[in-house]
């Protein structure tokens, strides 16, 4: 099980911060995030946090 909630939150970051970044730049409608420039900063941070505990979580996985 080691590993499982690292991976859990990191795939859960990458696609969050994906989606505030769509929604940032505008891509996506009908919220009160669209347009707004700092979500469009927030989510590339967002996923690039993801993709960090990604790649721990799959690390301690390898690690067993």
């Amino acid at each position: 099980m080691k590993g499982w909630l690292p991976l859990t939150l990191g795939l859960l970051a990458v696609v969050g911060g994906a989606v505030w970044t769509v929604q940032g730049l505008g891509y996506v409608e009908g919220s009160v995030m669209t347009d707004q420039r700092i979500w469009a900063v927030l989510g590339p941070v967002v996923v690039a946090a993801g993709l960090v505990a990604l790649w721990f979580g799959l690390h301690a996985r390898k690690r067993r």
